[in-house]
């Protein structure tokens, strides 16, 4: 009987969450809907990404930042919450580091609002509603700019 090892996979490739020298990029995904994250966190997770935590407001992200910190390779921010809204969150977590790294996820039509975010420091966006493949390009390419 034939197994997995008798059928090398031509076309494999190094999951897009891993450094060069095999250690996993770490997230702190924060958004308000726990769909959303857990979205995001699989999305992530399926490529090697390790989630470091998670938050459910601005407020609580940047606590996490400054509690994780620097253990944070990537944030993913949600532009609307409650408490704090992610585009504040973000001019708080680049004050505490100029040297983070974070991505907005904006619903359509909040253009404005990401636009500020590019201006506030954010390396990129994703629009809602999610798609894996636009999701891990945006955050790869990111990266491998760092």
């Amino acid at each position: 009987m034939r197994t997995k090892s008798d059928f090398p996979n031509i076309n494999a490739k190094k999951p897009d969450g891993m450094r060069p020298e095999g250690t996993p990029f770490r997230v702190l995904i924060v958004d308000d809907s726990m769909f959303v994250a857990k979205q995001i966190s699989q999305i992530l997770n399926s490529e090697g990404f390790e989630i470091i935590g998670t938050a459910k407001d601005g407020l609580e992200g940047v606590e996490k930042y400054k509690e994780l910190h620097p253990n944070v390779d990537l944030v993913t921010m949600d532009i609307t919450m409650p408490n704090m809204d992610g585009v504040t969150a973000l001019k708080n977590i680049v004050e505490f580091d100029p040297k983070a790294v974070v991505i907005m996820i904006s619903a359509l039509g909040k253009q404005e609002l990401v636009k500020q975010s590019l201006l506030a420091g954010a390396k990129n966006y994703i629009v809602k509603p999610l798609d894996r493949v636009k999701v891990l390009e945006r955050i790869t390419s990111v990266l491998k700019n760092l």
